[in-house]
């Protein structure tokens, strides 16, 4: 039995179908389309979890969730060991730092902003606080981007694709905001593996 990723449209799961790619790992995707008004998740995915959220890993009967948990366990068991560093080194503990990092404090502030943005002016008491909230966020992830163009080492790991989704966030405010986040997601964007995912994937944000 393959695995099977359940991918909801326009998410973050595509970064699960991308890390499937670059592993070369057999997968089916079951999927599920947003609600076109409220935008949210179908009620079809909480049959599959409670939360009702995806990504969701099926492998052999166990369901797995959260983006960085998925990630991990895939590296781990599907041939990935070229993307975590090696456990000890101080690479690994910054592999950690940023995989939670991805779905911890990134995603905060881009979420408020996302749900302040449907308020109009009853969000202006907040707005300047997430503002700088998504500034600095933004601002510490350019600056974590080395010479090479990764976040980690000289090639590609896990951390880069758990923090491609707030790159891709950033990079929509335009390259003259943050140009180093910009060439990132541009160079993983040209990735075959990632345009495979995006292909299977279908719609994903303006890209």
């Amino acid at each position: 039995m393959s695995l099977i990723v359940h991918h909801l449209n326009n998410s973050r799961s595509q970064r699960i179908l991308w890390l499937l790619e670059e592993l070369g790992a057999p997968y089916e995707i079951k999927q599920y389309q947003r609600d076109a008004v409220t935008n949210l998740a179908p009620p079809e995915l909480k049959a599959i979890h409670p939360l009702g959220k995806s990504p969701l890993l099926e492998d052999a009967g166990r369901v797995i969730q959260e983006s960085g948990a998925i990630a991990e366990y895939l590296c781990e068991n599907y041939g990935g060991e070229a993307l975590v560093p090696a456990r000890g080194t101080d690479d690994h503990v910054r592999h950690l730092e940023l995989i939670h990092f991805a779905e911890g404090s990134a995603m905060t502030p881009i979420i408020l902003d996302l749900y302040l943005g449907r308020l109009g002016e009853a969000a202006a008491p907040v707005k300047p606080r997430i503002d700088e909230q998504l500034g600095a966020h933004f601002a510490y992830l350019e600056g974590e981007l080395n010479d090479a163009g990764h976040f980690i080492g000289d090639s590609l790991s896990a951390g880069d694709i758990m923090l491609s989704f707030p790159a891709e966030v950033a990079a929509m405010g335009g390259a003259a905001h943050y140009p180093k986040l910009a060439a990132f997601v541009a160079a993983m964007h040209a990735r075959p593996a990632w345009q495979a995912a995006r292909e299977k994937g279908g719609a994903y944000f303006v890209f």
